[in-house]
């Protein structure tokens, strides 16, 4: 059967058109993820935990005291915000700027997850301490190179719906992997520090 040039051109307006639709789905923004990015996404996305602490604001300039050129202790903290079904808390403190990439500072897990304040050098209650950049267990204060800008120091809180089952010194990597799909929400305190 032979189609007309009109019933032709028809057909391939069609054709593209349908293909546009496919292709723009998304109403025009970026591409979707694909079913499996979407259903491995954390929880953390669509809720915050409120980490402060009184020593210093949010993306300001970390005191000496809880650095390597003070007491080396960690800051006061306050934490809002915990999901109900929380069963642990954890924390870990990294420079970003460091020269070699990522620098470890401190990773603390088991956390009790009605956790809502710590004192300046507390130990987090029930936690267990990991391996830090400096090859210590517990706290390492923002210690940079002398004479680099001020580095970004970045503590992040982490709400999970079961306690890490980690042996004390495990490293960053190993508490990343044991929160991986357990995360129910993230918070995040950023802190600068540079030394003359």
């Amino acid at each position: 059967m032979r189609m007309s040039r009109t019933a032709v051109v028809a057909t391939v307006i069609t054709v593209a058109a349908a293909a546009v639709v496919a292709a723009c789905g998304n109403g025009g923004g970026p591409a979707a993820a694909p079913p499996a990015a979407r259903s491995a996404a954390s929880p953390a996305a669509s809720h915050r935990l409120t980490l402060t602490s009184s020593a210093y604001a949010d993306g300001g300039t970390v005191p000496r005291r809880f650095t390597c050129d003070g007491d080396d202790v960690s800051p006061p903290l306050a934490l809002g915000a915990v999901p109900g079904h929380t069963a642990s808390l954890a924390f870990v403190l990294r420079d970003q700027d460091a020269p070699h990439g990522t620098f470890t500072h401190w990773l603390a897990w088991d956390i009790a997850p009605d956790t809502a304040r710590l004192s300046a050098g507390e130990r987090p209650p029930g936690s267990t301490q990991g391996r830090n950049g400096f090859g210590r267990t517990g706290y390492g204060g923002p210690c940079p190179p002398r004479g680099d800008r001020p580095h970004r120091y970045v503590l992040t809180v982490y709400a999970a719906d079961r306690a890490p089952r980690l042996a004390p010194g495990a490293t960053e990597a190993d508490l990343l992997r044991a929160l991986s799909g357990h995360t129910l929400a993230t918070g995040t305190l950023t802190g600068r520090y540079g030394r003359r």
